[in-house]
């Protein structure tokens, strides 16, 4: 089954402040996970498996690079055997580029809030506004994105378009 998000990346100034306002709204913390991000070469999209304490999941997603809210369609699988799934997949597919973050977990309601720390990136926040846990059509959704960027003072300036993976492809010098 596919699923949507509305989502947006930036660049995040005060991590604090955000917590604060998460805290002060009743968000649930989930958690701070160590994620290991590998992609692989797929001829559309993108296909990566997700390795942490906390999510474990193969993910392929479909989205447009842009700033500000964009729609991502995916398809998540849980996954048990993560090892044996990547010799799999690295023999299949070969790897694109690996990422490695830190991540804060947090939900109100359907809305999943990262705040991540990326070596070579820096700081970010995700905002994921998404019908997987409620029956929301894509304009609620981004109603909700909207919402908690102009809450959390998100600046546009601050908007990043792009995955991590592309971030480190382009500070790598590589195009994939």
């Amino acid at each position: 089954m596919t699923f949507l998000n509305v989502e947006i990346k930036a660049k995040c100034r005060n991590s604090n402040r955000v917590r604060e306002y998460l805290h002060n709204n009743g968000a649930e913390y989930r958690g701070t996970d160590e994620q290991t991000d590998t992609y692989f070469n797929v001829p559309n999209g993108r296909l990566k498996l997700r390795e942490g304490n906390i999510e474990n999941n193969l993910i392929f997603y479909d989205r447009g690079n842009q700033a500000g809210p964009k729609d991502s369609h995916f398809h998540l699988v849980k996954v048990e055997d993560a090892n044996g799934l990547k010799e799999v997949l690295t023999k299949s597919n070969k790897i694109k580029i690996i990422v490695r973050k830190r991540r804060e977990i947090y939900y109100l309601a359907n809305v999943k809030f990262h705040i991540d720390e990326v070596p070579e990136l820096g700081s970010f926040i995700e905002i994921e506004a998404g019908n997987i846990l409620a029956d929301l059509s894509a304009l609620q959704l981004r109603e909700q994105c909207n919402f908690y960027l102009h809450e959390l003072g998100i600046e546009n300036e601050d908007l990043v378009e792009v995955s991590y993976s592309d971030m480190l492809l382009s500070s790598n010098g590589s195009n994939g």
